[in-house]
């Protein structure tokens, strides 16, 4: 596993892709806080990073998807997918090697934005005055939800050798893990508690309980089935293609 994951994040950083991918996240998350009319931290009058960790998720949502695309639809490409399977490593060995990798260069990306933890906390009337509290749960809410964004995006490449596919099957499964629950249990129809139910299969239920800077166990469980599954349906896509 160890070999995946250096020869994976080799690969990001050998090429345009890994700073890319950081700089891109760095750039629109600045674009948002600090520009944006009406929306920017400045405009918003509230030493606060909740409009960060409001739209960190959606940035997320393409960003890992455009990672992870490539993870096993380029080894199909171009037929290095044989010389893998030849190696003495097993299924879940090389699917958490390039799972760690693209995880890896999510953090690369996020812990810039601490930085900005920094800066409100010294624009604040009262210095150092965060609620470092829900700051600090937010940030794990997030990497929670990046590990799951993540594991969606390694299975949708585990099923197509074509790259623009995985990319967009992967962005279609997050946004309807994140939000389509969330949107469905809106539906006036869903009344009696059945409404509550059905948001707690989406993940932003989870992610926004875990932003109040409470650690749930129930959230963090629920991250971790999501991210297990989606491995474990990797694996049984690697193996049925293995077999046919």
């Amino acid at each position: 596993m160890v070999q995946i994951f250096w020869k994976e994040l080799n690969s990001f950083f050998s090429s345009l892709v890994g700073y890319i991918a950081i700089i891109v996240f760095l750039l629109i998350c600045g674009f948002f806080m600090w520009v944006v009319p009406d929306a920017n931290i400045l405009d918003y009058g509230f030493a606060s990073m909740d409009k960060f960790f409001a739209f960190a998720p959606w940035v997320l949502m393409f960003l890992l998807p455009a990672l992870t695309m490539r993870s096993f639809s380029d080894e199909y490409k171009s037929g290095t997918i044989e010389i893998l399977s030849t190696l003495p490593l097993k299924e879940s060995q090389i699917i958490l090697g390039k799972f760690f990798a693209s995880f890896a260069l999510m953090l690369f990306s996020v812990l810039p934005t601490l930085l900005y933890v920094f800066t409100i906390s010294k624009l604040a009337i009262v210095k150092n005055n965060l609620d470092s509290g829900g700051i600090l749960g937010a940030y794990i809410g997030l990497l929670f939800l990046s590990a799951a964004f993540t594991a969606i995006g390694i299975f949708c490449s585990s099923l197509t050798s074509n790259q623009v596919i995985a990319f967009l099957m992967s962005i279609f499964a997050n946004f309807i893990l994140f939000s389509g629950f969330e949107m469905l249990s809106k539906i006036p129809v869903l009344g009696n508690g059945i409404d509550y139910i059905v948001s707690q299969i989406g993940m932003q239920f989870h992610y926004t309980s875990i932003s109040r800077g409470v650690i749930d166990s129930r959230d963090i469980i629920y991250f971790l089935s999501v991210v297990i599954i989606f491995i474990l349906a990797t694996r049984l896509s690697l193996q049925k293609r293995k077999w046919n």
